[in-house]
């Protein structure tokens, strides 16, 4: 099969558009014929080595962990799924991925994707959206009534917390730059902060929960925008020292993908209660473009590597 991998961490340049071996298929995995792959910033942190103290990965790796395809094979153990299916997952980040014709998964986490969009679409959605689900409801505890500000509303993972979050019950403010305020309304956001024109800790106050996916400055004015007692969750790591200075809780988390959850997701999708916006598509022989367009750090929502 045709993959895009590495065999040694850098920059760009590392990815190889090249011939792979297919992969096995073990009692509980399923084997995808992939149709689309999500870019993630993930993807280019694992290349540049980011991860591997943390992680260790096997050379020569496939990247690319968030797929939208259908079944080609499945294990023994396997009754859920059956050849055909259409299917969708964010898979194990220590396996190989899916730039490539082919994947082979867990089953539990794995679901069917949803019926009423292209596969282009499905694949921007199980890492940001399980992202966003875990950060809001599983970490923060968002509840119905309660005030919360996303950061990076405009992004992969903030355009499906902001929809999320509206879904719930949530008033929900938005930051975003100046030409992504009306994309950020259009989500259903009560209101937009231009954080390139007006300073947020100034202007907000009594926040339930603040989702952090940007760190920095930003997550050190978010502290003073929280009641006492609010949970600033974030994706990029919170300060729980500065946490506990302002009397509030700091909480970081990776992501943990569940079949069951992205099921939900799916639901929500083919329901038109959740969209996904994708920036723009490439062919999977142009990774090295993708992840390069990634790594600018100035996405509107998905980007999407088309392999069928």
């Amino acid at each position: 099969m045709k993959a895009v991998r590495i065999h040694a961490f850098g920059n760009s340049g590392v990815l190889k558009y090249e011939d792979a071996p297919l992969p096995e298929t073990g009692p509980d995995e399923v084997l995808v014929k992939v149709h689309a792959c999500g870019v993630n910033p993930v993807d280019w942190k694992i290349r540049e080595g980011f991860m591997e103290p943390m992680v260790h990965h096997t050379l020569p790796l496939t990247l690319g962990w968030d797929v939208a395809g259908t079944v080609e094979k499945t294990g023994n153990l396997v009754k859920r799924f059956k050849k055909g299916d259409p299917v969708f997952c964010r898979p194990d980040t220590l396996r190989n991925g899916g730039y490539a014709e082919y994947i082979t998964v867990k089953t539990i986490d794995l679901a069917s994707a949803p019926r009423n969009i292209p596969f282009d679409q499905a694949a921007g959605i199980p890492l940001a959206s399980q992202a966003a689900w875990m950060a809001l409801f599983e970490v923060a505890g968002l509840r119905e009534g309660q005030k919360v500000l996303i950061h990076g509303a405009s992004g992969g993972v903030g355009t499906f917390a902001v929809q999320l979050a509206k879904i719930a019950g949530a008033y929900v403010i938005g930051t975003a730059s100046t030409k992504n305020i009306a994309m950020v309304q259009s989500l259903g956001a009560d209101e937009v902060i231009d954080h390139t024109a007006e300073d947020f800790s100034k202007k907000l106050s009594g926040m339930d929960v603040v989702f952090d996916t940007i760190g920095g400055e930003t997550q050190a004015k978010s502290w003073g925008v929280l009641r006492k007692g609010g949970v600033l969750v974030s994706s990029v790591g919170a300060d729980e020292k500065a946490a506990a200075a302002h009397g509030v809780a700091g909480r970081s988390f990776m992501l943990i993908s569940n079949g069951a959850r992205l099921q939900e997701i799916a639901t929500l999708v083919d329901n038109g209660k959740l969209r996904v916006f994708i920036e723009k598509v490439f062919p999977l022989a142009e990774a090295k473009a993708a992840q390069d367009l990634s790594q600018t750090g100035h996405v509107r929502g998905k980007i999407i590597l088309k392999v069928i």
